[in-house]
C-alpha cells in the first residue's frame, strides 16, 4: 500500500494531473464510449462557442453542467455521444479580421477580395483550438475534440442549406424589406436577441420640432418630440393618435401656436413668469417645463378636438430632400402606437428608420414597398442625396442638425435624456434601426405551434420556461435569417434576371447537377460564380446566387441535423433519436440557441429540438460586475485550478445559486472552501484508512483485506449499520435527483453526508478503527468505511473529478472484487444490480482493472 501524506501536503492539482495523464494512456474516454456502443443512446446537444477568444468562467461553468449530467447518463449504461462544436462564422470572425486588416467599410472587402478576406477568416477561426482543449481537458470534462464539428465544415454547411430548403417548401421564407436593427460598426443588421445583448444607459439628446400646418388659419403647427435628430432629414409623415384628445396652444410670449396631445400639454416649454422666476427643469432635460396641465400664464387655450381630425392634415416639410414626395407625404397619419405616457402625442415618422414609422407610413400609401429610399448607408453615414450632411455619421451630425433645425425657427425646444439604449454585441458601437432588404423566416405563423412545443420540454429551472421564455415565444416575430456579409454558409438562392425564376439548393449534388461544376466548397468565394441555366431556354439568361449568407444563428440552430449531416447521413440514429435528451447554456440563449432551436425543430419537424434543459445564470465579478478582462476583476481561472484543483473549482460553481440561472458573485475564497470543508475532510477519512490498514500488518496481523458487504451485513455495531444506510440513501437520493437534472440539490446532500462520514462515523469508531477493541471488530470497521467511501466515489464520480478521492490507492483489484461481489449477492432490485454492472463496465474507475 502506498503511503499517504498529512492532508496539509496532500496536493489536488498535482494529483489532477497524475490522474488526467492516466486517463490520457488509457483512452478512458473512448474506451468508454467503445464499452457502451450499442446501448441506449442519450442524445446532448452542445452548443458551439465562437472559437476567437479563451475560455472563461462561464464555459468553464457550462462544461461542469454538461459533463456532470453527461458523466451520469454515461454511468448509468447509456451510449453518449459528446462531440465539441465550434461556431466558426459571422461577426465575431469577420469583427476580428476588420479589425487585423484595417478594414473600415465594405468597399475595402471587394477591394481586397472576398476570397482573400474568407481565407482569412478561415485562418483566425483555430487561432485559440489548442488553448481551449487544453483548460477543457484540464478542468476534467470527457468531450471529443478529436471528433469534433465546425459550422464552417462543408458537411455542416451542406446541412443547413438542406433546412432551408425545407423551410422554402413549407412556404415558411420570404424576403422582405425590414427596419432591423444595424450595427455600423460591424455593417450589418441584426436579430432582434441580439439587439437585446447590450442595452445601456446613456445620454441622447432631446428636441421638440415644429412642423407648421398648411393652410391653418392660426398658423398652428404640430410639435414632435425626438431622441433621434439624425432622423429628421428622411422625415416623410407625422402620427398621431386617432382616439386621443389633441389641443391647440398659443405661447404668449412668442404669438407661436402649437398642436400637441392634451395629456402632453406639461412637456412644453414654460416661458419666464411675471415674476421673474423660471421654473425647474425637468430630470430628462434642460428645457422647462410646466409639470402637469396647462399653464395660462405662458399659454392661450384655442381649440379642443379629438386626433382624427388631424388626419390628412399637410404640414411644411423640415428639410427639402424628399420633395419629390409631396404628393404623397408631409401629412398627418394616425395609428394606436402613438401613446400618450411620452413626449408630445405626435411622432415624427421617417419610414427608413423605425419599425412602427415604415409600417404606418406603408399602410397609409406614404411610400411603396420597393420605393423606400434608405438615406443612410451600410456604414451609418448619410449619402449624397442628403447633401448637407452628406458623408457624415449619423450620430456625429446630430449637433449640427439640430443647428440647422433652429436656424430654420423649427426648433421649439433642445435638452437631453438618459435612457437604456441598444448598443452591439460585438462591437460596441449604437445600434441604429434602419431599413434592410433580408430574407425571412415566418415565425409569426408558426408562434402557436412554437408555445406548444415549448410545453413538452422541461427545464431546470422551471420559470425560466413558463416565464421568460414562453414569454419570448408569444412576442415572436419574423426572423431575418440572411446577413449582407461574406464570411458564413451562403443563402442557396439562385435568382434569374428578372427576378421570376428562383431554385433553393438543397444538397450539393443538386447544384453540380444544374451547373455541370464540381464544388468541393460552399463558401461565397467557391459558389459565387456558379451559375445554371435558366429553365426557360438560353434568352432567360442564367440564374444567379444572391449575395447573402446565413446569420451564423441559423447555423448554430441548425446543429442537431448538421453536426451529424443530416439527412445525407445518418438518418436512422437521427429519426430514433429526436428530439435530443439534453442541452444546457446560460441564461442569456433564451433569446438566442434555445430559441433557434426551438424555431428550426418546430418549423421542420413539429417538435422541440430538447427534451431536458438546464439554465444557468452569469459568473460576475466578486464586486457583482461583469467580468472584464481590461479592468482585471477576477482570477484567472488557470491559476485557480492550478492553486486549488479542478475538482473544488467544479463543485463550487455546481453547488452555488448560478445552476438555478441566478448570478453568482465569483469568489476565490469560496473554491478554497470546497477544499477546506469537503475535499480534505474525505482526503483524512481515506487517509486514516490507510493508516490503520497499514497498522495491522505493522503489528504483525495479517494483510488487510476488505470484508465482502454480505458479512458486514451481521455486524453488531450500530454505527456501521447506519452509515451503510446513509450511503445507499446517498445514492439513492443522487440517482432521482440526477434524472431530474437538479444539480443544485445534489451536492448539498454529498456534502452532509461527507460530514457525517468524517465527523460522526470516523471520530466515534476511532478506537475501532485504531484496532483497541481487538483485530475482528477493527477488521469490520476498516472495511466498513472502505466500502461506503468506495460506494459513495463511484456514484458520485460524475458530480466532480474527485481525482485523489476516488481511487482508493489500497488496491483497485478490491474495487473491481467488491463491486463484482455486489453484483451478484446484494439484495437489490435488478434495475440496481444492472447500475451497478455499468458502472463496473463504464466507469473510468475501473478501466485500468
Amino acid at each position: 500500500m502506498e503511503d499517504v501524506c498529512e492532508g496539509k501536503d496532500f496536493s489536488f492539482p498535482a494529483e489532477e494531473e497524475r490522474v488526467l495523464k492516466l486517463w490520457s494512456e488509457l483512452d478512458a474516454f473512448h474506451e468508454q464510449l467503445r464499452r457502451t456502443k450499442g446501448g441506449e443512446e442519450f442524445i446532448f446537444y452542445d452548443g458551439p462557442p465562437f472559437a476567437t477568444g479563451l475560455p472563461h468562467y462561464g464555459h468553464i461553468l457550462a462544461g461542469t453542467i454538461k459533463d456532470v449530467v453527461t458523466r451520469h447518463q454515461s454511468m448509468r449504461g447509456r451510449h453518449v455521444s459528446r462531440r465539441f462544436g465550434w461556431d466558426c462564422h459571422g461577426l465575431p470572425v469577420e469583427f476580428e479580421i476588420d479589425k487585423q486588416l484595417g478594414i473600415t467599410n465594405r468597399q475595402q472587402v471587394f477591394d481586397l477580395g472576398i476570397g482573400k478576406y474568407n481565407e482569412t477568416c478561415r485562418g483566425i477561426v483555430t487561432k485559440y483550438v489548442a488553448e481551449w482543449e487544453a483548460v477543457v481537458t484540464r478542468t476534467g470534462r470527457w468531450i471529443d475534440f478529436k471528433d469534433d464539428y465546425k459550422t464552417m465544415d462543408i458537411n455542416f454547411m451542406e446541412s443547413v442549406w438542406w433546412v432551408f430548403s425545407q423551410l422554402w417548401e413549407k412556404d415558411l421564407v420570404y424576403k422582405g424589406f425590414k427596419v432591423m436593427p444595424y450595427s455600423t460598426g460591424c455593417k450589418t443588421a441584426l436579430s432582434n436577441f441580439e439587439a437585446a445583448l447590450d442595452y445601456r444607459t446613456v445620454p441622447d439628446p432631446a428636441i421638440m420640432v415644429s412642423f407648421p400646418i398648411i393652410g391653418d388659419a392660426d398658423n398652428a403647427a404640430l410639435v414632435a418630440w425626438t431622441t433621434t435628430p439624425w432622423t429628421l432629414p428622411s422625415n416623410l409623415a407625422l402620427c398621431v393618435n386617432a382616439n386621443l384628445v389633441y389641443v391647440k396652444v398659443k405661447d404668449k410670449s412668442t404669438g407661436a401656436v402649437y398642436v400637441v396631445a392634451e395629456s402632453r400639454l406639461g412637456q412644453l416649454p414654460a416661458k419666464a413668469k411675471s415674476s421673474g422666476k423660471k421654473q425647474a427643469p425637468s430630470k430628462g432635460g434642460t428645457a422647462e417645463v410646466v409639470q402637469g396641465g396647462l399653464d395660462t400664464e405662458a399659454y392661450e387655450l384655442l381649440a379642443k378636438f379629438p386626433g382624427s381630425s388631424l388626419v390628412g392634415l399637410k404640414y411644411k416639410p423640415l428639410f427639402d430632400f424628399f420633395l419629390e414626395l409631396q404628393e404623397t407625404a408631409f401629412r398627418v397619419i394616425a395609428d394606436n402606437y402613438v401613446t400618450d405616457d411620452s413626449g408630445t402625442g405626435v411622432v415624427h415618422c421617417a419610414p427608413a428608420f423605425g419599425e412602427d414609422d415604415h409600417r404606418v407610413c406603408l399602410a397609409a400609401g406614404i411610400i411603396e414597398a420597393s420605393g423606400l429610399v434608405v438615406a443612410v448607408d451600410d456604414d451609418g453615414c448619410f449619402i449624397e442625396k442628403i447633401s448637407e450632411f452628406s458623408g457624415r455619421y449619423v450620430k456625429e451630425a446630430d449637433r449640427d442638425i439640430i443647428n440647422s433645425v433652429k436656424d430654420k425657427g423649427r426648433l421649439v425646444s433642445k435638452g437631453s435624456i438618459e435612457h437604456s439604449y441598444p448598443f452591439c454585441w460585438r462591437s460596441g458601437t449604437p445600434l441604429i434601426y434602419r431599413a434592410v432588404p433580408s430574407w425571412f423566416v415566418k415565425v409569426e405563423k408558426i408562434r402557436d405551434q412554437l408555445l406548444e412545443c415549448n410545453k413538452q420540454t422541461y427545464w431546470v429551472p422551471d420559470y425560466v420556461k413558463e416565464k421568460r421564455f414562453h414569454n419570448w415565444l408569444e412576442g415572436a416575430r419574423d426572423w431575418a435569417v440572411s446577413r449582407s456579409r461574406f464570411w458564413g454558409t451562403p443563402l442557396p438562392l439562385w435568382i434569374s434576371q428578372d427576378g421570376e425564376e428562383i431554385v433553393v439548393m438543397d444538397s450539393i449534388e443538386k447544384l453540380e447537377r444544374l451547373s455541370g461544376v464540381k464544388v468541393n466548397d460552399l463558401h461565397r468565394h467557391y459558389v459565387d460564380g456558379i451559375t445554371i441555366p435558366s429553365s426557360r431556354g438560353p434568352e432567360y439568361g442564367v440564374l444567379k446566387r444572391v449575395e447573402d449568407v446565413f446569420d451564423c444563428w441559423f447555423e448554430s440552430g441548425s446543429m442537431p441535423y448538421a453536426y451529424i449531416h443530416y439527412p445525407f447521413e445518418n438518418r436512422e440514429l437521427f429519426e430514433k433519436n429526436f428530439p435530443g435528451n439534453f442541452v444546457a447554456e446560460g441564461l442569456d440563449q433564451t433569446r438566442g440557441w434555445f430559441y433557434t432551436l426551438m424555431v428550426l425543430s418546430t418549423a421542420l419537424f413539429g417538435k422541440p429540438a430538447f427534451k431536458n434543459l438546464i439554465c444557468n445564470g452569469l459568473v460576475l465579478a466578486e464586486d457583482g460586475k461583469k467580468m472584464s478582462k481590461s479592468k482585471k476583476n477576477y482570477p484567472s481561472p488557470v491559476e485557480v485550478i492550478d492553486e486549488y484543483g479542478a475538482d473544488a473549482l467544479r463543485l463550487y460553481l455546481i453547488n452555488s445559486p448560478v445552476v438555478r440561472a441566478e448570478s453568482l458573485r465569483f469568489k476565490r475564497s469560496g473554491v478554497f472552501g470546497v477544499v477546506k470543508d469537503v475535499f480534505l475532510p474525505w482526503y483524512n477519512a481515506y487517509r486514516f484508512l490507510v493508516q490503520n490498514a497499514k497498522r495491522l500488518e505493522i503489528e504483525g496481523f495479517s494483510a488487510f483485506s476488505p470484508i465482502d458487504q454480505a458479512s458486514l451485513l451481521k455486524s453488531s455495531n450500530v454505527l456501521d449499520h447506519w452509515i451503510n444506510s446513509a450511503t445507499e440513501s446517498l445514492v439513492s437520493f443522487v440517482h432521482q435527483e440526477m434524472d431530474a437534472y437538479r444539480l443544485y440539490t445534489v451536492v448539498p446532500y454529498l456534502v452532509k453526508y461527507i460530514d457525517n462520514l468524517t465527523n460522526i462515523y470516523v471520530r466515534f469508531n476511532r478506537k475501532r478503527l485504531k484496532g483497541r477493541t481487538g483485530e475482528e471488530d477493527c477488521r469490520v470497521s476498516l472495511s466498513t468505511l472502505y466500502h461506503v467511501s468506495i460506494y459513495c466515489a463511484v456514484h458520485c464520480f460524475y458530480l466532480s473529478l474527485f481525482y485523489g478521492l476516488m481511487r482508493i490507492k489500497i488496491s483497485m483489484l478490491y474495487v473491481s472484487q467488491y463491486l463484482m461481489f455486489t453484483f451478484s449477492c446484494l439484495p437489490a432490485s435488478e434495475n440496481s444490480k444492472r447500475s451497478l454492472h455499468h458502472l463496473l463496465c463504464t466507469s473510468p474507475l475501473f478501466l485500468d482493472v
